[in-house]
Parts: structure tokens; sequence; C-alpha cells
């Protein structure tokens, strides 16, 4: 059985919230998160932002910042059943003296029953929620558990953001990706702020024999007419 390497943005997964792009005003060293973790004080949290921007990646390293047991469920692949068991095993974990925080994707997906369920855990402790959502919080979600959460804004990465994640794309790789610089800044637009469209694009690139000549915009959109027939 051939090994292969797990993907790129698995192997690119930040080990630490400093090492989160694009997010400064949450994890920078003056950030919301950074100062609410720095008071001991981690709240149930809605983290609002499009796809691609760290929301998955934030909860788990916060879990792990306050040491506390994470997990984490889709709204769009669980039930009640679900999250019942997630309520009842969070709770004996409680009453062994370990914290649970429970990570909720696409929140927005549970309907209002649903939703309702979340408050009496996360109004006497028994998880700590973070519901990550595309959508605005104000009208996809119930206003209790609003209340009971504190709603923190993702922002789309910017270029600078977008270049760090392909500077580190291309130092795991131990090699550029062969771009030329308005083919680079193309991928950049195209990705509109989607850190995880770079890295799957970036290994898609370094899947090219290592003496490509770099890509002009057009071999690009030639790369990715490709990729998107073959899927």
């Amino acid at each position: 059985m051939i090994d292969r390497p797990a993907p790129l943005a698995d192997r690119l997964r930040p080990r630490t919230l400093e090492d989160v792009v694009g997010q400064d005003h949450l994890v920078g060293s003056q950030g919301t998160l950074t100062r609410m973790l720095a008071r001991g004080s981690l709240a149930s949290l809605i983290l609002w932002g499009p796809p691609g921007v760290g929301k998955t990646t934030i909860a788990r390293l916060l879990a792990e910042r306050a040491g506390l047991h994470f997990v984490q469920l889709s709204a769009v692949f669980s039930g009640v059943a679900d999250l019942k068991r997630a309520f009842e095993q969070a709770a004996q974990r409680r009453a062994e003296g370990q914290g649970t925080l429970l990570f909720i994707d696409e929140i927005h997906r549970f309907n209002r029953a649903q939703q309702d369920g979340f408050l009496p855990v996360v109004e006497n402790g028994t998880v700590t929620l973070i519901g990550a959502t595309t959508e605005n919080p104000s009208f996809a979600l119930i206003g209790a558990l609003l209340s009971r959460c504190q709603v923190l804004v993702l922002r789309r990465l910017d270029d600078a953001a977008l270049d760090k994640l392909m500077d580190r794309a291309e130092a795991d790789a131990h090699r550029a990706m062969p771009l030329a610089a308005e083919a680079r800044a193309v991928l950049r637009a195209m990705a509109d702020g989607d850190g995880r469209y770079v890295l799957n694009m970036a290994e898609q690139l370094f899947a090219l024999p290592d003496d490509t000549a770099p890509l002009d915009p057009a071999g690009l959109s030639e790369l990715l007419a490709r990729r998107a027939a073959l899927y």
C-alpha cells in the first residue's frame, strides 16, 4: 500500500492561534479572542464569515488553549439524536471536571426547535458553544441563542494573507508554484478571500511536473478548466 501524503490544507493547518492569517482583529496581540483568553473567560460564540477564512480552525485552537474537550458537529449532517448524545457526553465530562467546547458548523441550518435545544446547556455551562455561519446571525439564528453568545465577524482574507498562505505552501513543497506574477495575482482574485481555495489550487499546481514552465493567466485558466472537467 502506498502512503499518500496528507492534503496540503491539512499539513498547513495552523498549530496556534498566532499562526492564523487574516484575522488579527480576533487573534492578534490585542484581538478580541486573545483578550478573552487572557481573562480566562471564553464565552459562547458565533463566528460569522465567508468560507475558507478559518472558523473551524479558530474553534479547534480555542479549545486547545482553553483546555476544553473539542467536539465538532455539522448542522448539515447532524440531527436531534446527535445533539442529545453530545450534550449527555458533555454533562458526563463536566461531572468528571472536564469542560467541552461544542463546535457546530453551519449552525444556521438548524431549525428553531433545534436551536432552542442549545439554550439550557449553554446557560448552565455544560458546553461552551461555538457556532460557525456564513449567514447573517441576526436573521439566521433565534434571538434567545444570540443573547447567550457573542457574535464575532471573520474577514475575507486580503491579498497579504493569501500571499502568506502561498508562501507557506511553497515552503512545504520546497519549490515555487509554477505561476507567473500575473497568474499569481489572478489566483488571488479568483480565491475571493478563501484560503482553502488557494491551498487546494496550490496542491493542483504542485502536482504538475517539476519542469513545468510558469503558467500565465491563460495557462492557469486552462488548468482550472481541466480540473472542473475532472469533477
